[in-house]
């Protein structure tokens, strides 16, 4: 089927910006943001991922990747 894959910890790299500091920027906690760049979520609110694009001067499309081969964990 497919699945939706956060590219959140590439982005981050190339833009040189921590995890405390986006956090910070996006105004959510360390733990959350944690959790979506280790693709341990099964949903983002759109205001987050408007915040952190916001953050990172990016695009959706730059975090997220649709890979047809990976397996859903749900």
């Amino acid at each position: 089927m497919g699945k939706i894959i956060l590219e959140l910890d590439v982005m981050m790299a190339r833009r040189h910006v921590s995890l405390n500091e986006l956090a910070e920027n996006v105004g959510i906690s360390n733990v959350n943001l944690s959790k979506i760049k280790n693709n341990k979520v099964n949903a983002i609110r759109f205001s987050t991922l408007a915040g952190i694009c916001k953050a990172l001067e990016c695009e959706p499309g730059d975090i997220l990747k649709y890979d047809e081969n990976a397996e859903d964990d749900n």
